[in-house]
This record gives C-alpha cells, sequence and structure tokens, in this order.
C-alpha cells in the first residue's frame, strides 16, 4: 500500500514538543530516583548534582513544550488537533494565550510549568531540605507529565498528548485522509465565547499557581517524616502555605470578578461544582497555616498541622480527578470532557493518599506531642477550634459536590439541589458568623495564656463598638433578617478588634500586622457578600403578560418576569430609572447594544444619566452569548446585560406585504412606503450560469434603481421564457425591504410590468435584564486588604526564616 504524503504540514514544532514532552518524564523520574537516594546518602553528593542536573532538563524541557505549543497555535497550523479544536484565526493574540489553557492538556501543561518554576526556586532555597522536598516535588512531576505522553500501553492509552495531528486523532473521517485535506480546514473551532474575557488571561494562571503551591509545605512535610526530622519542616514551609492561601485565594476570587464580568447569572458566585472544587482545599490550606502558627508559638498540634496539609494537597489533587474525569458534565458548566484519564487520575490521586497513610502511620507514635493543657483563654485554643470550623464547613462543600461520585460508587441516584446557592448559603452562613467571631475574639489573646480580667474588658468594649456600628449598617442597608444582624455584627467585630490590634504597628512595623489585615480583608468581604446578596435588587420588572421565553417552569416565569423589551429609540421606565436601546455596533464577533440610562428624582426629573454597552454574539454551538457590561458607584453596581435579540432567521422569515402591479417605461418612477424606484434601463446580455432554467429562449432583467432616504440600492429581478412557460425570478433587497418580480413584457405599448412588496418594517429591539447591587464594593475592597495582609504575613515569615537561617 503505497503511502500517503500530505501537503502543507508543519510537523517540526509538533515533534519537538514530543520528544520534549518524552524527555521531561523521563528526567523527572531520574530526578525522582536520584533526589530520594541522595536523601539518604548525605556523605555523597553524586547522586544530589545527578538530580540537580537533571531537574534542570526537566525544566527545559517544560519551557520547550510550552513554547512549541504556544508556537502552534499563535501560527494558525491547525494540523494540530490542539489548535483545530480551541483557537481560530480571528483571535487577538491575547486570546490566544487562553486557548493555551483552555483544554485540559494545556492545563495540565500549565500546572506541570509551575511546578517546574516552584522546584527551580526550591534548588536554591531549600538548602539542606532540597533532596527529600525535590524528590516529592518529581515525583508528582512524573505523575504530571505522564498526562501528556499520549501512547497506548497494552491497549490503554497513557495521557493526551498536545500536539496529535487532527488526521490522526480523526483517522476514520474520510476528509482527513486526503493529501491536501488541510486545504479544507480553513479556521479553527475557536475559543469558546465564555472564555473571551481578560480575566481568563490571567485567572488560570493564578489558580494553577495557587495549586502548584500547595505540594511545597505537602513535600515538606513528606520529607520529615521520610528524615524524621518532625518538627523542623514547619518554619521552612510556612511562608510557602502562606503564599499557596493568598495566590490560590487570588484566583478565586479573580473567577469571581470573571464570572461577574462575562456571565450572565447575575452574581459572582454560583457554588458551581469546580468553583467549589478549588474553594475546599483553600479554606483547609488557611486552617492548615493556622495550625502551623499554633505549633510554631507553642511546640503543640503538630499531628494536626501534618494532617492539615496532607489534606490540602490531597484535596487538590481530587479537585483535579472531579474536573477532569468528566464526572461533572452532568452538574457543572465549567468541568472538562472526559479524555479517557479516568483511571489514571484516579491512580495519580491514590499514589498519593497511599504515600502519605503509609508514612503517618509508621510515624505517628515518633512525633513528638506535647502534652500541655488545654487553656480557653489562649489564642492557641480558639486557631485550634477555627481549624475544625474550616474543616467542618469545607466537608460540607466537599459532600454536596461529590454527590456524582457518590452515585458512582454507590450505584445511587441522588439528585444535586436544584437551587445551589440557597442550599450551600443556608450551611456556610452559620460557619462563616463563627469564623469571624473567632478572628476577632482570637486576637483579643495572646499564645499559651492570657489574663482573663483583661480579655472580658477587650471583648466588651470592642462587641460593644460592633453593636452599635452594626445596628447603625442594618437600618442603613435596609437589612430585615436576624441572621443577617447576626453576620454583620460578626463582621464588623473582627474589623474593630483587628483594627485595634493592627493600629499601633501602623508606624514602622506594617509587616508584623499581616494577620490583622487579612482578617480586617475578611470582616469587609463578608459585609459585601452579605449586602450586595441579601439587597440584591432586580429593577427590570416586566410589567406585561407577554412571555419572552418559552417555558412553564418556575425558572422560566422568573425569567420572563425580570427582563423587559426595549424597542429603539422608545424609552421605558425602570424603577426610578428610564432606560432608551439607542443601537447597536459590531466589534470582532460581539454586537454592542447601546443603552441609555436616565437616572431620575421622585418627581421624574434626570438627575444623572449614563450610557451602558452590554455586548453578545451569536455562536452556533451555544446560541445568544451575552456579557454584562456594569456602572460601578461606590455604593452600588448597575449590571445590565442582553437576554435576547432578534435572530437573523426570524428576519428572513418576516413576509412581504402591500403587493402592488406597474406597467412602466424606462424613465418611469414607482413609490412605495420604503422609497422610489427608478427604471433605468432593461438588459438582455444575461448570465445563464446563474438562473436555474435551462432551455431557455428569451432572458431579459430590468435594471432598478432604489433611491431612500439615506441610501440608494440597485436590483435586477428577471424575466424568462422556457420552452414556451414563463420564469420570474425575482430580487430581495434585504436594506430596503423590498421584493421586485419582472412579470410581462408588453411589447404593444413599450411597457413592462413590475410587482412590488414590501417588508413589514423590522423592529429593533433587545430583551434586557438590569440588576442592582447594593455595596458590592465591599466586597471587592476587601479582597484587596485580605491580599495585603497576605502579603505583610508572607514578607515577616520569610524575614523569621532568613534570621533563623542565619543564626
Amino acid at each position: 500500500m503505497q503511502e500517503i504524503i500530505f501537503q502543507g504540514e508543519h510537523l517540526l514544532p509538533g515533534n519537538l514538543g514530543h520528544l520534549a514532552i518524552v524527555l521531561a518524564f523521563a528526567s523527572s523520574l531520574f530526578s525522582t530516583i536520584s533526589f530520594f537516594i541522595a536523601s539518604r546518602q548525605k556523605s555523597d553528593p553524586l547522586w544530589s548534582k545527578a538530580a540537580v542536573t537533571s531537574f534542570y532538563i526537566h525544566a527545559l524541557s517544560v519551557l520547550t513544550i510550552v513554547a512549541s505549543l504556544f508556537y502552534i497555535i499563535h501560527s494558525h497550523y491547525y494540523e494540530y488537533q490542539y489548535a483545530w479544536q480551541h483557537s481560530s484565526s480571528d483571535l487577538p493574540w491575547y486570546y490566544m494565550i487562553s486557548c493555551f489553557w483552555e483544554g485540559q492538556e494545556g492545563s495540565f501543561l500549565l500546572w506541570i510549568f509551575w511546578h517546574a518554576v516552584l522546584g527551580l526556586i526550591l534548588l536554591f532555597k531549600a538548602k539542606d531540605w532540597k533532596n527529600p522536598v525535590m524528590g516529592v516535588i518529581s515525583l508528582c512531576q512524573i505523575a504530571l507529565t505522564s498526562m501528556l505522553i499520549g501512547v497506548k500501553i497494552l491497549g490503554y492509552k497513557l495521557g493526551s498528548s498536545p500536539f496529535d495531528l487532527v488526521r490522526v486523532v480523526n483517522e476514520s473521517g474520510p476528509l482527513f485522509n486526503q493529501p491536501d485535506y488541510l486545504t479544507r480546514i480553513k479556521d479553527g473551532n475557536g475559543l469558546n465565547p465564555l472564555l473571551q474575557n481578560y480575566w481568563m488571561v490571567i485567572h488560570p494562571p493564578t489558580l494553577f499557581f495557587g495549586f502548584a503551591c500547595t505540594i511545597v509545605p505537602f513535600a515538606y512535610a513528606i520529607a520529615a517524616l521520610i528524615q524524621k526530622r518532625y518538627n523542623e519542616w514547619v518554619k521552612p514551609a510556612l511562608p510557602w502555605a502562606l503564599i499557596g492561601v493568598m495566590v490560590l485565594g487570588t484566583g478565586i476570587i479573580m473567577g469571581g470578578f470573571w464570572a461577574y464580568e462575562s456571565l450572565s447569572f447575575g452574581g459572582y458566585w454560583a457554588w458551581d461544582p469546580v468553583e467549589n472544587a478549588s474553594l475546599i482545599p483553600w479554606l483547609i490550606l488557611i486552617g492548615a497555616v493556622h495550625v502551623m502558627l499554633i505549633h510554631k508559638s507553642t511546640g503543640s498540634s503538630l499531628h494536626f498541622a501534618y494532617l492539615m496539609v496532607i489534606l490540602t494537597f490531597v484535596l487538590v489533587l481530587y479537585a483535579t480527578f472531579l474536573t477532569r474525569s468528566g464526572i461533572l458534565g452532568n452538574s457543572s458548566v465549567h468541568s472538562f470532557t472526559d479524555l479517557g484519564m479516568s483511571g489514571q487520575l484516579l491512580v495519580f490521586l491514590f499514589m498519593f493518599i497511599i504515600l502519605s497513610v503509609i508514612l503517618m502511620a509508621k510515624e505517628w507514635k515518633k512525633i513528638p506531642s506535647l502534652a500541655a493543657e488545654e487553656n480557653i483563654y489562649s489564642r492557641d485554643f480558639w486557631m485550634f477550634i477555627g481549624a475544625l470550623v474550616l474543616i467542618i464547613s469545607s466537608f460540607q462543600v466537599l459532600l454536596t459536590t461529590s454527590i456524582p461520585v457518590i452515585n458512582k460508587i454507590a450505584g445511587s441516584n441522588m439528585a444535586p439541589p436544584t437551587d445551589p446557592v440557597a442550599h450551600y448559603n443556608k450551611w456556610q452562613l452559620p460557619f462563616a458568623i463563627i469564623i469571624a467571631l473567632l478572628t476577632g475574639m482570637g486576637q483579643l489573646l495572646k499564645f499559651k495564656k492570657s489574663d482573663p480580667k483583661k480579655f472580658w474588658k477587650d471583648n466588651a468594649i470592642a462587641a460593644g463598638i460592633a453593636l452599635a456600628l452594626s445596628g447603625i449598617l442594618f437600618l442603613g442597608f435596609e437589612l430585615n433578617n436576624w441572621l443577617y444582624f447576626i453576620l454583620l455584627f460578626a463582621s464588623v467585630y473582627t474589623i474593630v478588634v483587628n483594627t485595634q490590634k493592627a493600629w499601633p504597628f501602623i508606624n514602622g512595623k506594617l509587616k508584623v500586622a499581616g494577620a490583622s489585615v487579612a482578617h480586617i480583608g475578611f470582616g469587609l468581604m463578608l459585609i459585601g457578600v452579605l449586602v450586595s446578596s441579601a439587597n440584591k435588587n432586580v429593577i427590570s420588572r416586566n410589567e406585561t403578560n407577554v412571555a419572552f421565553f418559552d417555558g412553564n417552569d418556575a425558572k422560566t416565569m422568573k425569567e420572563n418576569y425580570e427582563n423587559i423589551y426595549l424597542e429603539k429609540g422608545k424609552p421605558v421606565k425602570m424603577q426610578n430609572y428610564r432606560v432608551t436601546y439607542l443601537g447597536d455596533s459590531s466589534h470582532w464577533v460581539n454586537n454592542y447594544y447601546k443603552v441609555k440610562y436616565e437616572e431620575l428624582d421622585p418627581s421624574g426629573k434626570v438627575v444623572n444619566e449614563f450610557m451602558l454597552h452590554p455586548n453578545g454574539q451569536s455562536n452556533p454551538k451555544m446560541g445568544f452569548i451575552a456579557n454584562p457590561d456594569t456602572r460601578h458607584y461606590l455604593s452600588r453596581d448597575i449590571f445590565t446585560y442582553v437576554s435576547s435579540v432578534p435572530s437573523k432567521e426570524r428576519r428572513a422569515e418576516e413576509e412581504f406585504i402591500n403587493e402592488k402591479y406597474h406597467s412602466i417605461k424606462i424613465g418611469d418612477t414607482i413609490q412605495t412606503n420604503n422609497g422610489t424606484v427608478l427604471l433605468e434601463g432593461i438588459e438582455s446580455d444575461l448570465d445563464t450560469t446563474k438562473i436555474s432554467a435551462t432551455n431557455v429562449n428569451v432572458k431579459v432583467k430590468a435594471l432598478l434603481k432604489i433611491i431612500t432616504l439615506d441610501k440608494t440600492y440597485q436590483a435586477k429581478p428577471v424575466y424568462a421564457i422556457e420552452n414556451n412557460g414563463i420564469v420570474s425570478i425575482e430580487e430581495i433587497v434585504e436594506e430596503a425591504g423590498l421584493r421586485f418580480r419582472f412579470m410581462k413584457i408588453n411589447p404593444e405599448s413599450g411597457t413592462i410590468e413590475i410587482q412590488t412588496a414590501e417588508r413589514t418594517p423590522h423592529k429593533q429591539f433587545i430583551i434586557m435584564k438590569a440588576i442592582v447591587f447594593p455595596y458590592i464594593n465591599f466586597l471587592w475592597g476587601g479582597t484587596i486588604v485580605m491580599i495585603i495582609g497576605f502579603l505583610l504575613s508572607i514578607k515577616r515569615r520569610i524575614s523569621e526564616l532568613r534570621r533563623s537561617n542565619i543564626a
């Protein structure tokens, strides 16, 4: 059989990428073995040098994979399945970056890249922890790079390569077996419209860097168990745990920003299973940081610190399984499709679970345990309680998120909550209250032991101030639920206490106030979440009986009530606003809809006006994709998006009316409601290839000029005689809303008969929804303050680590 030579393929970058994947896998395998041998043979530096060299090769290979894949995407080499599936030629360069991690292979590569970066840093910073810590990281790199190999072993496919050719993946398709198949691939499938947002350029790398950071404290904990250095790992691991908390938290918050600015569900957190999968390890890592601080200050809770750090990393791996195995396919719009790697993902997960369980079981009794009496008037006691609350809170989210997994294992048919937001909020509200109270109360206490009288005195003052402020805010925010008041009080309480504690350190010792600043940010976040959610106000109310969307279910009926019809140029009153749809414009693939807002006082006078430009695109796979636009004020956001627009198909189906017949000569005009029509001439030299009729004896077309108020158009309806039968080929001028038919030739009078018809006047309109989020800036401001607090804490712990290393 003759070998097919495929034309136009660019195989070099793909071959280079394939080679780099194999080299990355092999070098990580050799690094793992070498680092672990080196950690046991401290006197022989040969294995350590070999391991370091191998990891450098691994990092270089990873960088080569990244460069090769981006080059393929940027060059529009659609012979590669990944580029064809996730990109298109019309994408701006910055969205090509998003294409890189839209698919499973690219996001795995992003994770591998961050591990390689962290490994390179640790080669210089881990000092005498280098060999065992790097051994754990290299072991994880073996598992991750195996996800990209894409080879079959004994009938099982190991991983999925981003450098697979489209003709190999689709080898059964007749199109891809042709030598010139690339000439038929004009463009790629394009980037998911929901990801065409600047937040998705920076959110995924930040989130995956946060995931990657969790391996460092885990690696220190495992290294301590292997080398029996049970107490020593907490100090070097603590700054990395704080970095993980900050970066992963920032990534989660960026996801909320993206949802708020790009999605049309009207909010920033929907308790989607994929969102939850990143939240759970973050909460556990926060608990782990606090337990590590307890041990650092008191020498206690070391067992618990091990468990929390290990659990954090295991939950990251479990989140990977949830989002990539396809098991969430019916319960989350964000999960990846199954690439047949479910078994491999489970091996990845259980490899580290088994490693951790064996080491913990073996060394459990040898881990030092400080037999100290628990004192309720100590900061460490309440920090420990707070960590337990975070575990319970995470377990509730984990249990509900894992319903598809439970169904799979148990063969059950449990249904996820029909209203996930209400379900999770009901459970998480009490946890939020407890955590907020503890982050305030704990700051009033010292480690090990505090003066009870001083604590109650300081607590009474702080609680009194918080109670007074909460009462004022409760009335000002117009809240009406006693649970809301308790959460508001807890949030204000932690802000008051932590402000008091942070204040003395502002001058000169700001980094010491990191914890207090982070707690203040947390309190502000809770206030923003509470008020913006409890008082979220849909101001677009459909007061008519017209249904815009088909369906009788509660969700559809709610959407019909919360959307309004805006016809171009016609103002509509919307509570204390008057809104007018002014028209639309196009940019790239998006249509932007110009909506004028006029804010009215009680007398109806306009006191403020502004423009919003919500946009959307009609996607052949996903229908109309809406992107909101928001007007930001200090005390509120006005969130607006277009739910529906008239489709082109609907426009084409509209009927013509007002049919009339006109006998005219050259130079005569016809008056229609849509414009004036002039017969400029008659032409008989026709291009028969454009006419479906055959054996035509006579072919004539009328040359018509249509003059409207703003433009001039041409039309050429055709009159033909075929085998003694008459054929009239109409022409429609869409822009003018006119249809012409050449009906007859009258030789005696020297006239022709033209039929005109007018399309029903086309109404430009949009279906729009508008929501007011009051005081949402408390949330956004709180996130920034919290991140600043993390940065201050990281700086402090790194400084302490440097001082201890010098000493």
